[in-house]
């Protein structure tokens, strides 16, 4: 499985690492929502961002807004976390832009966006941002235009 040993590494609750795992079996998994359909395989990909570039997050459940195309997913996923406030990510996973980059072509002279999906698999991502609402901006609340 993509994240396995990721979220082995992680500090992700046991039952999230557990309905990952549900989840990538094909199983319920109640701590993983996802808005819009999307392929299992991209979901999973983000998941595994997500631990493995914040491994110190006690992530407890997720919830995925993604569009799906061909190349590419991207989207928001918002990650409730253990006694702190929630961590928002903007996202694209985008194969073929990890092929241009790498300079690879298909026969057709596109960007072999296959070949980075295979050899690259989860790593594939042109954005991964935090989003997150921070602290503060509450002398913002009542603000008159102008003011």
């Amino acid at each position: 499985m993509i994240a396995d040993s990721w979220l082995k590494a992680s500090q992700a609750t046991a039952e999230f690492q557990a309905d990952v795992r549900a989840y990538a079996d094909f199983r319920d998994a109640s701590r993983i929502v996802i808005l819009r359909a999307a392929p299992r395989v991209k979901v999973l990909r983000v998941i595994t961002q997500l631990v493995a570039t914040h491994p110190d997050l006690v992530v407890d459940r997720v919830r995925i807004e993604g569009i799906s195309g061909c190349a590419d997913y991207r989207g928001t996923v918002v990650a409730e976390i253990v006694h702190d406030k929630p961590r928002t990510f903007a996202f694209v996973w985008d194969c073929a832009w990890k092929a241009a980059r790498e300079g690879w072509v298909d026969s057709r002279g596109s960007p072999d966006q296959v070949r980075a999906a295979r050899e690259f698999g989860w790593q594939c991502f042109s954005v991964w941002n935090d989003v997150s609402v921070r602290e503060g901006g509450d002398e913002l609340i009542g603000a008159k235009p102008g003011a």
